[in-house]
């Protein structure tokens, strides 16, 4: 490891080095308007006769970077414009600023629709399995990114409460540690409980990409079922994008994105943000009477208590942009903090009132990227290192009902022995690619990552147990090379190769445990027209158990040591298609078909504490579970003013294991009963369905309204094995069907400046319920302020 420490150190110092003798860059930017005053989106940018070029973004600025001195040809094109032509002569060095009106043109629609994407438009359109969410259209609601994921199809995500409470997202059937995340392509391994995709607001990306079952090379990741990666970008220069929300239940959210650029390329990025929620919603659980669930007892009208959450954090970088040796180099600092009560264990039947967490995320980063290091060549480097730690607080003497009454009782702690521990979970990271255009059509990549994982417990209520605490280390390292042929609007095929490298440090006398691990994979897209695609993948992929599923996360995840890793080959099949009737209506249809077959498939069981009660999880392997599927969504569009859409997803886990293993070894003779049975506690039957309609020019010119309506709705499905049980399945327990509304209507000033939004979450207050007897919120009522300014 040493090795490849020193050879990515040389690479960035030759690369230093050698740039100096680079040319100085240029760039062109600017502002588009219609001829009504209005900011152009999404209109393309491209200097005629080179590889220059760049998309306008929601308020119509543009930026194209890295341009060489000499003269050229802006050609600028936008969906319903007439297309633009301008000669600009661009010197060394030299910043060129060119804002421009466009004229309409409806006649031009059909030539600049095959032209003019959005990014996430572009992303949608690559071989692999991928939606993209442009989260720009949702920066004034209170949405965090797992609330963004729960629209697209194949996704559900999963809570246990309300605000800050565990998530866990499905996608096509895997879930959990099948799923990795990223953040500008750097994996979120390390960032710890006070970064998750549940508590970042959505204002904070400019896209978010999901990867469903073969996930690119270029993640560098050991996901077994996808990938999510949240895309910041850089969107502005100078910028104050600011807002913060007030709603039910006494929740609060705020969130300010900004940066600052000089022209010499100086820059200073801030993201901060913060939630905060006393979760004291009205639920219809059981109570907990003598320790016991009395299914004939129900509170009509009990508050959730002990649930309070917040978490606060602020991430700075700041260096320089733009320059010759460097597009980006940042020097970075993330700092946060979280403290959640926690009321329940995995399952109700424990009743916690004083349980409380804390966590803290201290974490430095470098982050550099530089394209055409030599022509053709660009280089891509992150590091970072979590420095910050977790702390659980269970040191009260009492045992609590769901009525929030306090019984004394003479033993420490509300869960068995009590808990007071401080454990530093530092988790260090580091990335390198390199990608090389050999051609207009032909590239190569590799990329590297590698992470380490070392906790240190510290025991403050039994510290003569820290000497005998064993040492929990873990060093992994995935390797990948890929090859692309592309043909723009024609044909595109990625091949790719990983290598994966696993090392344990186990027990009390450093017992190195390592494993490896190949893999390999393709994805291929066929476009019989610009708007027809036909895309299929494939992927023998493996993944490495995780820290949490061998050591325990000390809280409700028990520590299984013996874990193996899983394999899968994942299969997607997909076609996607847009085509419109009348100019003015425009429909898109996606459908894709899944196969996966895992082998020692790593799932979560139920076991019990000492007190017998199924208080705690614990990760196991199925010899083998396979997945089949489909998942679709169709979108509507009228003119600029009306969108409506609607996505599906019906999948199959089935049991593959014939014997069931014996406690001490081995496998019984006979048949499981559950062999061939549906995956217990994963839903199966999903969908969501969403309508907008905007109004421009509302009261005054520039004041737009947007009225839209969301639906979710998730079939029911068993708590345990389907072939368990009778077959009425009056004794089983099952999560029932959700079927939730919410409305939002946004009203926004001065073209976007100002911006006041309302929304109302579960209309009509049903119990609404992601894991079994864990009632989240009911109906709720935000209103949300947000100010935004570019100055670019």
């Amino acid at each position: 490891m040493q090795i490849k420490k020193f050879l990515l150190l040389g690479i960035l110092c030759t690369y230093v080095i050698f740039s100096k003798a680079q040319t100085t860059s240029s760039s062109v930017s600017g502002q588009l308007k219609s001829s009504a005053g209005e900011p152009v989106s999404a209109a393309t940018i491209k200097l005629r006769n080179s590889s220059y070029g760049a998309i306008s973004d929601q308020n119509g600025f543009y930026k194209v970077t890295n341009v060489k001195p000499g003269d050229y040809i802006v050609e600028i094109r936008a969906i319903g414009f007439k297309s633009q032509k301008k000669s600009i002569k661009i010197g060394n060095g030299e910043d060129v600023k060119l804002n421009l009106g466009l004229d309409e043109d409806v006649k031009e629609m059909e030539t600049v629709n095959v032209i003019g994407r959005t990014k996430a438009q572009e992303v949608n359109r690559q071989a692999f399995n991928v939606t993209a969410i442009d989260a720009t259209k949702l920066y004034n609601t209170t949405l965090d990114i797992s609330g963004a994921l729960d629209r697209v199809a194949g996704v559900r995500v999963r809570e246990s409460g309300g605000v800050g409470s565990n998530f866990n997202v499905s996608l096509n059937g895997f879930s959990g540690n099948h799923i990795r995340y990223f953040i500008d392509g750097i994996p979120m391994d390390n960032f710890g409980s006070s970064f998750q995709i549940n508590n970042i607001p959505i204002n904070v990306a400019e896209r978010v990409e999901v990867y469903k079952g073969v996930v690119p090379m270029w993640l560098g990741s050991d996901a077994l079922g996808g990938a999510v990666n949240i895309v910041t970008g850089n969107r502005h220069r100078n910028y104050v994008d600011a807002s913060y929300s007030y709603g039910s239940f006494n929740t609060h959210r705020s969130v300010i994105n900004a940066a600052a650029t000089s022209e010499s390329g100086l820059t200073v990025q801030l993201s901060a943000f913060q939630n905060y929620s006393d979760n004291n919603y009205k639920t219809d659980l059981k109570l907990r009477l003598q320790n016991d669930m009395v299914p004939e007892k129900r509170a009509s009208s009990v508050r959730r208590f002990n649930d309070t959450y917040h978490n606060e954090t602020l991430i700075a970088n700041v260096g320089v942009v733009n320059k010759s040796f460097a597009d980006n180099l940042l020097f970075g600092i993330t700092l946060g903090q979280n403290y959640k009560e926690i009321q329940t264990a995995a399952r109700p039947e424990s009743v916690y009132g004083q349980l409380h967490r804390r966590g803290r995320i201290v974490m430095p980063s470098l982050k550099y990227k530089k394209t055409n290091l030599i022509k053709g060549l660009d280089l891509t480097v992150n590091a970072n290192y979590n420095l910050g730690y977790e702390k659980t607080i269970d040191t009260a003497r009492a045992d609590y009902d769901w009525d929030g009454i306090r019984d004394p009782k003479p033993t420490l702690g509300e869960r068995d022995g009590g808990q007071l521990a401080k454990y530093k979970n530092n988790n260090g990271l580091g990335t390198a690619m390199l990608s090389y255009k050999i051609s207009d059509h032909h590239s190569v990549a590799v990329n590297n990552v590698f992470s380490t994982f070392n906790r240190k417990t510290d025991d403050l209520l039994f510290p003569e147990k820290n000497a005998l605490d064993p040492a929990k280390k873990m060093d992994k390292n995935v390797l990948g090379f890929g090859y692309g042929y592309d043909v723009e609007n024609k044909l595109s095929l990625n091949l790719f190769g990983k290598y994966i490298y696993l090392n344990n440090v186990i027990g009390s006398r450093n017992v190195n445990k390592s494993t490896e691990k190949l893999g390999y994979g393709m994805a291929l897209a066929y476009y019989i027209i610009p708007d027809l695609q036909l895309r299929t993948s494939y992927e023998l992929t493996n993944r490495m158990p995780e820290a949490n599923e061998i050591f325990g996360d000390l809280e409700n995840q028990a520590a299984s040591p013996n874990l193996k890793p899983e394999k899968s080959d994942n299969l997607n099949l997909g076609i996607v298609y847009g085509f419109k009737i009348n100019e003015v209506n425009r429909f898109s249809v996606t459908a894709n078909a899944i196969y996966r077959y895992s082998g020692d498939f790593i799932y979560n069981k139920f076991v019990g504490g000492t007190s017998g009660s199924q208080n705690l999880l614990i990760a196991d392997n199925r010899s083998g579970v396979r997945t089949t599927g489909i998942d679709g969504e169709i979108r509507y569009s009228y003119k600029n003013w009306l969108s409506a859409g609607a996505t599906v997803t019906y999948q199959k886990l089935r049991n593959l294991q014939k014997y069931d293993p014996k406690p001490d070894g081995g496998f019984y003779e006979n048949e499981s009963v559950v062999y061939l049975d549906q995956m217990p506690n994963i839903p199966y039957f999903f969908g969501n369905a969403d309508v907008s309609a905007s109004f421009k020019n509302v009261l005054r010119k520039g004041n737009n309204l947007t009225v839209g309506y969301n639906l979710l709705y998730v079939n029911s499905f068993w708590l345990y094995w389907p072939s368990l049980g009778s077959t009425s399945g009056d004794d089983k327990n099952g999560i029932p069907t959700q079927v939730a509304h919410d409305m939002n209507f946004v009203y926004s000033m001065k073209n976007g400046r100002y911006n006041v939004s309302l929304e109302v979450k579960n209309i009509t207050n049903k119990p609404v319920f992601d894991n079994f007897s864990l009632q989240k919120p009911g109906r709720g009522f935000y209103l949300n302020f947000r100010y935004f300014i570019n100055k670019s």
